[in-house]
């Protein structure tokens, strides 16, 4: 007996079925691709690069008001009172008498002043 999925013609069960589609010149196939395309580019950067640019401008627009005085909280989460601003540098005063010195491009928000005392 022989097994059913062997037929006369094996090659005929090696070759699928074709689908129609369309010719790789044919009009409107390059206008969906075009805007396909576009779409996606508008999409990428609604949702990526809009909102890191806005990000972006935001804490540089921190960095640069960044003064002596200022409580602020590094990306590494050290909470400090600024005790000196320089070009790049900041020193931070984390304990009394306790300074530490960062970058500014370091610094991640800006405490309400108090915060130090009560944490």
């Amino acid at each position: 007996m022989r097994p059913f999925f062997v037929s006369e013609d094996l090659s005929m069960n090696l070759i699928s079925d074709a689908w129609a589609q369309a010719a790789p010149g044919a009009p409107g196939g390059q206008f969906q691709f075009a805007l396909i395309m576009a779409a996606f580019i508008a999409l990428f950067y609604f949702m990526l690069i809009r909102p890191q640019s806005k990000r972006a401008k935001e804490h540089q627009a921190l960095i640069a008001k960044l003064a002596t005085g200022d409580e602020v909280v590094t990306t590494g989460g050290l909470l400090g009172k600024i005790a000196e601003v320089g070009d790049t540098f900041i020193t931070l005063e984390v304990a009394d008498g306790v300074l530490v010195k960062v970058q500014k491009v370091q610094i991640a928000q800006l405490m309400p002043k108090g915060t130090l005392k009560s944490a």
